[in-house]
């Protein structure tokens, strides 16, 4: 066998081939590779089959325009058209990229079928089939959009599915966005440019009155309409979701009283110069209208009450999915890019709202600011598990005409159809640049400050545990020498952890942690999007700390909800007297780097594709386990089961060999400072008791111990201290207990002690001899 020195220098050097290979393999995968809207669209069309996007459809045509869609045909006649969702408009979820769909269209713009053919969600690859996503949009089938697009009907909603919220309302935004917009262009109709439902140019153009500027109170802008409100109480909303048949949310009220305020909500347009000089102050209104560009609009939303219009959704994927913008059958909704807090209001008399936001309209959304609008509200009541009810209260809004100006002007000329996403002039004409007032960063500090004084108790908690686990290790040696003690401390520990911070708060770590925080570093930095977690974020500042003085020990023996239910569960089965299986330590050397092999394929993975990284990171069954509870479709119960059962044989099975978190733990533990575990010079030649009942392995048959595998557990230095298991103590304690008997009175040679005679505790000498009485 060869020395273990240079066993862990050959390891290193399979390290560092395994990462350059990776790193090559990135940047071939990363080149980019031009390819024209057209062939993106006839690549797509390869997945679906005509039937499956126009019933009775049998063939495509060839792609036409740009963007481009295609003919689809019923035998030798026009069935409808096929085009792209994302040719057409914005659909990025919560991975960030877009979703891609197929959709169908008939030429009088009816909806006939979609079918998804690319996207990146994490939530619809893992967790929610994809079949119940998918089935949530099939609500626009049939809707007429062609009425949409001339604004006879409002904008279709698609049933929300639990889970999915954010991905779901995306994806059925941008099919019906996608529709209106083709449909605006003029060019469905068997291509006679007759673009259904287009209205005649107006002669007239109505644009915001840019020197109209005065500052006004609060009472006073609320009753001429430049700002409207929308109130609702519990009851309300209640009766609402019983009106809807939704019974079972309709029996789960925020407050058991009917009047108490559900939400107050207040929606202003700030680019009207006046609404925007009251509500925002002089400064904030300049800075606004520095920084909007050419064709943006920017809005107020404020509120207050017991629901919150903002949610925690855009806090995960950066979209605010409880509001959304309409008008004129279109819609969108905000990202945090497009959003500002604001603390208080400037105007005279505003009342003290609990949210402010600052909104600025996407530039690739068409927005008349002068024409009616609305803003959607979606309400959501959760009655189960995972269940939850949603629906939509609308705020609409008609710009008072003091802030308006109209300009006469002749009828436009007759011109081909506008580019699918062209501005209308209209729209062109009434937007003003701005920008959001105050500085983005600052604004961001304050909510995640804000979500950290949520978390007050929680955050307290798990600083609490922290500062104990650093106790323990810090005073390992007074522990380690009471045994009974240490194993009621780490089983209690191990407990806490497995259903505190791990069943309770969710607070597991992940390998895709790690595969996030090295992407953003290489994308687009941001620390507010990781303290938007606080107990991850301070569980990995501890874990990074942690790794300068015990390497991955701290986290992986100690604060790993699934590697505290493991050693439990173990524990548990000796207790029942199941039989443990001892692997020779020459297989358990050669299986305990798959962990690393799989940490390197998931992270050269991630560089390519974060999203499908994600998805094969589902080895790591902590999602199922810990955060789910189990609570999941049958395969993943299943793979977490069996590891589980599998670590009833074998303690910690996952860990010591599986676990790409371990391994990416492991790889920076190496720069540690300190050598925290002590041996006596006989470990590992000739004494091998610590190595024989390590419950990872970690200690080499010659008596070194492999930190990267070390779980410190420190059962090692339980033994190290043990004069009566460990070899070198039980010597140490047989000659003290030698050196203790020779200096005993009673083997010195001088027979038994005399006794001492004393009186009133003072010592009296004894006399030798007895004299008579003297005369």
């Amino acid at each position: 066998m060869w020395p273990f020195s240079n066993l862990v220098r050959r390891t290193d050097r399979s390290v560092i081939a395994f990462i350059a290979i990776a790193l090559a393999v990135i940047v071939l995968l990363s080149c980019p590779i031009p390819a024209s809207a057209a062939g993106r669209l006839a690549e797509l069309l390869q997945k679906a089959q005509p039937s499956e996007l126009v019933q009775g459809a049998d063939r495509f045509g060839q792609p036409q325009g740009d963007p481009p869609i295609t003919p689809v045909y019923r035998g030798d006649e026009l069935a409808g058209y096929v085009y792209l969702n994302t040719d057409f408009t914005s659909s990025v979820g919560y991975s960030g990229k877009p979703i891609h769909i197929l959709v169908g269209i008939d030429p009088t713009g009816i909806i006939r079928g979609f079918k998804l053919v690319g996207h990146s969600e994490p939530i619809v690859l893992i967790g929610i089939p994809e079949e119940r996503v998918v089935g949530a949009l099939n609500s626009l089938i049939g809707k007429d959009l062609a009425r949409v697009a001339a604004g006879a009907e409002r904008h279709p909603q698609v049933d929300i599915v639990g889970g999915a919220t954010v991905t779901v309302l995306v994806m059925g935004d941008s099919i019906v966005r996608s529709a209106v917009k083709l449909i605006r262009s003029g060019r469905l109709g068997g291509g006679d440019g007759a673009g259904a439902g287009i209205s005649p140019p107006s002669v007239a153009t109505r644009a915001l009155d840019l020197s109209r500027q005065e500052v006004r109170g609060w009472q006073s802008l609320v009753g001429d309409g430049s700002i409207r409100s929308l109130r609702l109480t519990v009851g309300e909303v209640t009766q609402a979701f019983q009106q809807a048949g939704q019974t079972e949310a309709a029996n789960r009220p925020e407050s058991r009283k009917p009047e108490d305020l559900f939400i107050e909500l207040y929606v202003a347009p700030v680019s009207a110069p006046t609404i925007g000089v009251s509500l925002l102050g002089e400064r904030g209104y300049e800075r606004l209208r520095q920084k909007l560009k050419d064709g943006q609009q920017a809005i107020i939303v404020a509120g207050d009450g017991a629901y919150s219009f903002k949610g925690s959704g855009y806090v995960r994927g950066g979209i605010f999915d409880r509001i959304e913008l309409l008008q004129d059958g279109g819609g969108v909704r905000f990202r945090d890019r497009n959003h500002t807090r604001i603390g208080d209001l400037a105007a005279e008399g505003a009342p003290r709202l609990r949210e402010i936001a600052l909104f600025t309209v996407p530039e690739d959304f068409s927005f008349n600011v002068t024409e009616p609008w609305e803003l959607q509200l979606l309400v959501q009541r959760s009655f189960g598990a995972r269940d939850k009810a949603s629906l939509p209260f609308n705020v609409g809004y008609s710009l008072p005409e003091q802030y308006v100006v109209v300009n006469q002007a002749a009828a436009p000329p007759a011109q081909e159809p506008a580019a699918a996403g062209a501005t209308p002039p209209a729209a062109a004409d009434a937007n003003l640049g701005a920008g959001s007032p105050g500085e983005p960063e600052a604004e961001e500090d304050e909510l995640w400050m804000r979500i950290w004084q949520m978390n007050t108790v929680s955050i307290s908690i798990t600083v609490a545990a922290l500062l104990a686990l650093t106790a323990i290790f810090f005073f390992q040696d007074w522990l380690v020498r009471r045994p009974r003690l240490y194993t009621w401390v780490r089983r209690g520990y191990l407990l806490f952890t497995l259903v505190w911070l791990g069943w309770y708060a969710n607070a597991q770590l992940s390998v895709v942690n790690v595969l996030t925080f090295t992407n953003s570093l290489i994308t687009s930095f941001n620390w507010e999007f990781f303290l938007s977690a606080p107990l991850i974020f301070i569980l990995w500042a501890a874990v990074a700390a942690g790794l300068l003085f015990w390497g991955r020990g701290p986290f992986c023996g100690w604060l790993c909800p699934f590697g505290a239910l493991q050693e439990l569960t173990n524990n548990l089965a000796q207790w029942l007297k199941v039989p443990q299986i001892k692997v020779p330590f020459g297989l358990n050397e050669r299986l305990w780097p798959i962990k690393y092999i799989l940490f390197l394929g998931l992270f050269g993975l991630s560089f390519y594709s974060l999203a499908l990284a994600e998805v094969f990171a589902e080895v790591e069954p902590f999602k199922t386990a810990i955060v789910l509870k189990f609570a999941r479709e049958w395969p993943f119960v299943i793979f977490a089961l069996t590891l589980l059962a599998a670590g009833l044989f074998i303690e910690r099975f996952y860990c010591r060999y599986l676990c790409p978190l371990g391994a990416a733990l492991a790889i920076p533990g190496r720069i540690r400072m300190f050598e925290w575990l002590k041996r006596w010079p006989e470990c590992g030649s000739p004494c091998q008791r610590c190595a024989k009942e390590c419950p990872v392995q970690a200690i080499h048959p010659e008596g070194q111990i492999n930190v990267n595998e070390c779980i410190y557990c420190m059962h090692c230095q339980e033994l190290y201290h043990d004069d009566h298991r460990c070899p070198h103590m039980i010597q140490v304690r047989l000659k003290r207990e030698k050196f203790q008997a020779l200096s005993s009175p009673a083997t010195s040679g001088k027979g038994p002690a005399k006794p001492v005679i004393s009186h009133k505790g003072i010592p009296v000498e004894r006399p030798e001899t007895v004299a008579g009485p003297s005369t």
